[in-house]
């Protein structure tokens, strides 16, 4: 298969345009054609003549003639294999099955790689099945109603179910391990475009349907979901003077024994990272970010990235991505944006306030939201305790639910507000979408100081990239504190952690991923080298 790069089409270009521009680069027939597929499809942004750019997989009765003829042009190569192919397969006389601990992305696809190679893993889940715990989440969002272990973080699905399903990532992946994401998401159900589009999402109402039908999948290949399943303890013994994992306990009562055990935990799993410390499991503090929720009219987004082309049903809803370095040393960056979203309450704890961003499929609510955020390190921390960085984040927390009024409202203030300091006391024309609703105050004291100065600034200086980013009534919602772990689960070379032998830290909890994408690529690699540890056969 001859792979062809840069081929360049007008946004209401037809197939036949595609087909004609292969037969004009490469100076062939069509019938010296087989066929062809779309490799990936981005957009060369000048907003004057913006086109559509494909990179095709094509299959030619003559590939190597064309190859001969085109020898130096760069666009025109071999296609790589991107099939994903296992490490191992189970031992027949396999005597123990893998824990995995979380069904998030990373607890997903550990689970389903491993069954695939015929592991059998027992996979725990704190929380419910994902259309019961989507029940409890809108009840916070309807309600005022928290549940503890059912909410946006904890469930099936993991954080990523209720966000805007963003599929690209800047993970290096030299063995196409994205790939197989995506793939297996086309599989359960995603639109098939995921493949090749060149920033995929999928939306919080596809993924419902699309993670349950991959639980049936493990399930059919001999694997075990059980939920409400809580790992309250670890069960660790030592071997030659080597600490090895042997189980864990469930709900305070149930010991389930194995020798391989992944903690596939998301960035909210507080409580685990607390009984992983006290069982002294090695872990350090790592930087993460903090910050708002900002949103805007969406039209103001489309148009300021696509002028004349906003609105072209093939570009979709707008995004962005920002980034400023401070005056104070700070960098302040958009994180997570949501391209006609709504901003949700996402917290995990009683009396604690956090958001987070949301999209469907379609991309079509009114207003664009993105957390912008300040990134800070352990030496902001209270302290140089591993856990630090939970306790700041609480701490935020706390005070955002007290902002909003202490009913899980949030505080929100209009952008020129917070950058002049004052209390808004009235909306503009954004409406925030944050549900269960708002309280209008001054956020200048929420954030450290340090964090409210470089925000201040980098609202004022995204407006030079962004056409109407500083506009005085976009709104400001706190707190956005969840951006990634705050600690690191650190392992070693074959996956697993420095000091507990079978234990395999793995995906956004451990630190070792941010999104879904990545965390399913961080949950395949471990589960392959649980295959191997556990004596799989090539």
């Amino acid at each position: 298969m001859l792979r062809l790069s840069q081929i360049k089409l007008s946004l209401d270009h037809t197939q036949d345009d595609i087909v004609n521009a292969i037969k004009k680069y490469l100076q062939i027939n069509e019938t010296d054609m087989i066929n062809y597929s779309v490799f990936k499809r981005s957009y060369d942004a000048r907003k004057s003549a913006m086109q559509l750019v494909y990179i095709l997989d094509i299959n030619l009765k003559d590939e190597s003639k064309i190859l001969a003829k085109f020898k130096k042009d760069t666009n025109v190569n071999i296609a790589p294999d991107m099939r994903y192919k296992h490490v191992a397969k189970a031992p027949a006389n396999l005597k123990e099955r893998p824990i995995i601990i979380g069904f998030g992305p990373c607890g997903l696809f550990a689970g389903l790689i491993l069954a695939q190679m015929g592991f059998r893993p027992i996979i725990l889940e704190r929380g419910k099945k994902v259309r019961e715990r989507t029940a409890d989440t809108w009840d916070l969002w309807r309600k005022n109603k928290l549940h503890s272990e059912s909410n946006v973080q904890f469930g099936e699905g993991g954080a990523g179910t209720f966000s805007d399903g963003k599929l690209y990532s800047q993970v290096r992946d030299p063995n196409y391990l994205g790939r197989k994401v995506i793939e297996e998401f086309v599989k359960a159900g995603a639109p098939e475009e995921i493949v090749y589009i060149n920033k995929p999402h999928i939306g919080t109402f596809r993924l419902v349907g699309m993670i349950e039908k991959m639980r049936g999948t493990i399930e059919t290949l001999g694997g075990e979901i059980r939920f409400e399943q809580k790992v309250t303890d670890i069960l660790i013994t030592k071997v030659n003077g080597i600490r090895q994992i042997r189980g864990v306990i469930v709900n305070d009562t149930t010991e389930i024994l194995s020798n391989h055990v992944v903690m596939a935990l998301g960035h909210s799993a507080r409580d685990t990272f607390n009984m992983l410390y006290e069982r002294q499991v090695f872990m350090e503090a790592k930087p993460f970010s903090i910050g708002f929720r900002v949103e805007h009219p969406q039209s103001i987004i489309d148009c300021a990235q696509f002028g004349k082309n906003a609105g072209h049903p093939i570009l979709g809803a707008a995004d962005y991505k920002l980034v400023y370095h401070a005056s104070n040393g700070r960098s302040v960056y958009s994180f997570c944006m949501c391209p006609g979203g709504t901003v949700v309450a996402a917290a995990s704890e009683p009396n604690h306030l956090v958001t987070n961003g949301m999209s469907q499929y379609s991309r079509n609510e009114r207003n664009a939201n993105s957390a912008i955020v300040v990134g800070i390190t352990p030496a902001d921390f209270p302290d140089e305790h591993p856990l630090a960085g939970i306790k700041l984040q609480r701490d935020l927390e706390a005070k955002a639910f007290i902002l909003g009024g202490s009913c899980y409202y949030a505080p929100v203030q209009l952008v020129g507000d917070y950058i002049a300091g004052i209390v808004s006391d009235k909306l503009g024309s954004v409406k925030p979408s944050y549900k269960p609703g708002i309280t209008l105050c001054d956020m200048s004291d929420l954030l450290p100081e340090y964090a409210t100065i470089a925000i201040r600034e980098a609202l004022t200086a995204f407006n030079k990239q962004i056409a109407g980013f500083s506009m005085l009534d976009a709104t400001l919602t706190g707190v956005e504190t969840r951006t990634s772990s705050p600690l690191k689960i650190t392992r070693n070379n074959e996956y697993q952690s420095l000091n507990t032998q079978g234990l395999f830290p793995a995906g956004e909890g451990a630190g070792y991923a941010g999104g879904i994408l990545s965390a399913g690529i961080d949950g395949i690699k471990v589960a392959q080298a649980v295959a191997l540890s556990m004596g799989g056969n090539s």
